[in-house]
């Protein structure tokens, strides 16, 4: 694994390495230090910190040892402002230890909710009036037999760690992630995707370790097959981006992940990029998506790279899958894969098709379908049926019915959908997408409207970049100048003419569109910390909004003409 230095002027100088010699060793003192500690599933490990070596070797550790670790969402101690999330996390595992990478940084939160009995742990720094301890201290521990004896007494059903949902519609919940979870899901992975066994994988990977996309599946898919992680301090956003692009022009990653707002943005600057294009699909035998739909135009734009640089198209491989699968769920095994495609179910897991409002919800049971949530029991059984499958609220049907080999594709989310006031049913999920896709690159989200109302409306959350490129105003151009410039709002015009044109009744034509200049809150709830849209609190906080967007009497209100 290897992550880059900063330099004393703060810039990102070369890249720090760790072996697999050394990460063991670091790991056999770490696990020392907890066990001298007494941890266990009651006093677990919170980790406080973006993706880090230090981060790696605490969570390695705690593996051997055999106690849980928890690695809370940045976003809940540097974004949000009244910790409430944090402070829920912290009530629910009820941490023995807390490690923070930056005293600096973490100690506002830490004094606010971490109470003054528990160890805190800092890779830099100290805070004033607290005890800590330095996780070079922690590293320095000597490792005994005691270690062998913790190994040896972890089996399947042990708790390797707790990932929190991301809290889309209710407060995070700890979901218990066991070692045959984990390890299961990784041979599953193994047998759906085999170029993970061809040759050791090169990832170069910003998604973040407290979600299960970046730190159950990436995480473990290097370790288990034996590959390497370079740690990209970069994320697909107009700030960071540009070290996302300074780390794809030096390392060329075999299989790469990222959600669909980092493959457009990627795709955008290989157009021009030739020395990014050359590096990146060197070597690239796989890309895969996940966390939305990705727009058609970003596969041509892809392709088009792929075909001029190699000669040939990069599988593009995506599925569905959630914190409580591992999370690889269901997989597309079909090279002609298209977005929405799903796929089929990894090997071992079953899957059951239960009809629901009109859809069919897909449910799961198997090795790597979690069992339950941390102190939750209520919530655990609520969300398993009388065969123990799991409910996961998503909505699917197939790809093609006269050849169900083909496989299954999204049709929603169906606590997302809804009725207009005449009956009709909206499905949410595939008109959203429908929108972003077409609405792109201007596009971040959408969320939809109508419910009990004579019509559907859009309230669009705008892609800044992609909105101030089209406006051709000055980079220091107010939102608001932004979304109302003729450019903007002539390109949102056209699209809801082409949505409408295309619509086929009233549940799938937008008769009122709006641009939201706010962004969406990570403290109201508007949007987890990963990014995505919790259409329920959007419309909940913003009530008087969507009124007003069907009223007809919310300022720059688009209708088709």
């Amino acid at each position: 694994m290897a992550q880059r230095t900063r330099n004393a002027d703060g810039t990102k100088g070369d890249w720090r390495r760790i072996s697999y010699a050394q990460a063991l060793a670091g790991a056999r003192s770490i696990a020392q230090a907890i066990v001298n500690r007494g941890l266990s599933a009651e006093r677990p490990v919170l980790i406080l910190s973006e993706n880090d070596l230090d981060h790696a070797l605490l969570s390695l550790g705690c593996l051997l040892a055999g106690v849980p670790w928890c690695p809370a969402s940045p976003a809940y101690y540097t974004i949000s402002t009244d910790y409430s999330k944090l402070r829920h996390v912290y009530n629910t595992l009820t941490p023995g230890l807390v490690f923070a990478s930056d005293a600096s940084r973490y100690a506002k939160a830490i004094q606010s909710v971490v109470a003054p009995d528990v160890e805190v742990v800092f890779s830099n720094g100290s805070m004033e009036g607290r005890a800590s301890t330095s996780f070079a201290d922690l590293s320095a521990t000597v490792a005994t037999s005691a270690v062998d004896a913790a190994v040896a007494a972890t089996g399947p059903d042990t708790i390797a760690k707790f990932l929190f949902t991301s809290g889309s519609t209710k407060l995070p919940k700890a979901v218990i992630n066991t070692q045959r979870m984990w390890c299961t899901n990784q041979q599953q992975m193994r047998q759906s995707m085999p170029v993970l066994a061809e040759q050791p994988p090169v990832l170069v990977d910003w998604l973040p370790w407290n979600h299960t996309f970046g730190g159950n599946h990436n995480f473990g898919l290097v370790v288990y097959n034996g590959g390497t992680m370079y740690i990209d301090d970069g994320k697909p956003v107009p700030a960071l981006i540009g070290e996302t692009l300074r780390n794809l022009r030096e390392i060329a990653p075999t299989v790469y992940f990222n959600v669909p707002t980092g493959f457009e943005a990627i795709a955008s600057a290989m157009k021009t990029d030739l020395a990014l294009r050359k590096n990146f699909l060197s070597q690239a035998r796989m890309f895969f998506y996940a966390g939305a739909a990705l727009a058609q135009p970003i596969w041509d734009s892809l392709f088009e790279s792929e075909e001029a640089e190699i000669g040939q198209r990069i599988v593009m491989g995506t599925g569905l899958g959630m914190t409580e699968s591992g999370p690889f769920g269901i997989f597309v095994t079909n090279p002609d894969v298209r977005s929405g495609d799903l796929g089929l179910p990894a090997p071992g897991l079953e899957l059951k098709l239960v009809p629901s409002e009109g859809k069919l919800e897909v449910r799961y049971r198997g090795p790597n379908i979690t069992q339950g949530y941390w102190r939750a029991p209520e919530e655990t059984a609520a969300h398993f049926d009388s065969e123990g499958f799991f409910c996961t609220g998503d909505a699917v049907k197939w790809i093609d019915e006269t050849n169900i080999h083909l496989g299954l594709k999204f049709d929603g989310r169906i606590a997302e959908d809804f009725k207009l006031a005449t009956g009709t049913f909206v499905s949410v999920g595939p008109l959203r997408g429908k929108i972003i896709a077409a609405g792109a690159p201007c596009i971040q989200d959408v969320v939809i409207t109508g419910l009990n109302m004579h019509e559907v409306g859009a309230m669009v959350f705008p892609n800044v970049l992609g909105c101030r490129n089209l406006s051709g105003l000055p980079a220091d151009a107010g939102m608001d100048q932004v979304l109302t410039s003729a450019p903007v709002v002539a390109h949102f015009q056209k699209l809801l003419n082409t949505l409408a044109a295309t619509a086929t009744g009233s549940a799938n034509r937008i008769a009122k569109l709006c641009l939201l200049v706010e962004p969406p809150s990570l403290d109201r709830g508007e949007v987890t910390d990963k990014g995505s849209i919790n259409q329920r609190a959007v419309l909940a906080c913003r009530a008087a909004m969507v009124d007003a967007l069907h009223e007809g009497t919310l300022p720059h209100t688009l209708q088709p003409q």
